[in-house]
């Protein structure tokens, strides 16, 4: 297992806090409240093992296959379901969302490999991620990529925690399955829209594993 580049900071300045937070209640806090001491050191440390693990990136076998459509991120399977696009398509498309946790790992997978044909930003509110207008109204990237003629569109939606939203695919980019596309930072939600003659492998309530998982067949 390795730590993601995008946790490089916040880690530092957890670790120093850490320390920082500890030495104080050592020296002034320990001798009079022991009890008090030992909470603060519990709960400080409880809090940088959990920064520690989100930005963990364990050691996989990633799935390449040609026909396949692989989850673009950990978490649970929140919908499936026919919708309208509302973004770069104007037809409708089969929608699978995938609910990140705190808990989840949180590097964003390419579902399939090929051109990246659009790479959009969008401002927007913060709903949980759950929320029915949470892919149209809260903060969120928009990546569309380009496979034999074939077009999907991946959307990184923030949630109520997510304040970041990292996307490194620009327009032109050629891009292989598996391999990042992005981070989103403390939680959220991404939607894959996927043509109408997908066939979807997952069901609601299943747990992704980012670039592992088979979401779909096309």
């Amino acid at each position: 297992m390795t730590i993601h580049k995008e946790g490089y900071k916040i880690i530092a300045l957890s670790t120093i806090l850490f320390g920082v937070l500890n030495i104080f209640s050592f020296y002034f806090i320990s001798f009079s409240f022991p009890d008090v001491s030992w909470i603060i050191f519990i709960l400080t440390l409880s809090l940088l093992v959990f920064i520690f693990s989100f930005f963990r990136i364990p050691a996989r076998v990633l799935t390449n296959k040609e026909e396949a459509i692989v989850a673009p991120a950990d978490g649970k399977v929140v919908a499936i379901e026919e919708v309208q696009s509302d973004e770069y398509f104007t037809d409708k498309r089969i929608q699978v969302s995938i609910f990140m946790s705190p808990l989840n790992v949180h590097v964003n997978r390419n579902p399939v490999k090929g051109e990246i044909v659009y790479s959009q930003y969008h401002k927007g509110k913060y709903l949980v991620a759950w929320h029915p207008k949470s892919s149209v109204e809260n903060e969120r990237h928009t990546v569309v990529y380009k496979k034999n003629g074939k077009e999907l569109l991946v959307k990184q939606i923030a949630g109520a925690l997510a304040k970041r939203i990292v996307n490194y695919l620009h327009p032109g980019q050629q891009v292989k399955q598996s391999e990042e596309m992005g981070f989103i930072k403390f939680g959220s939600r991404v939607d894959l829209l996927m043509p109408l003659n997908a066939k979807v492998q997952v069901k609601i309530g299943e747990k992704t594993q980012g670039g592992i998982t088979v979401v779909a067949l096309w």
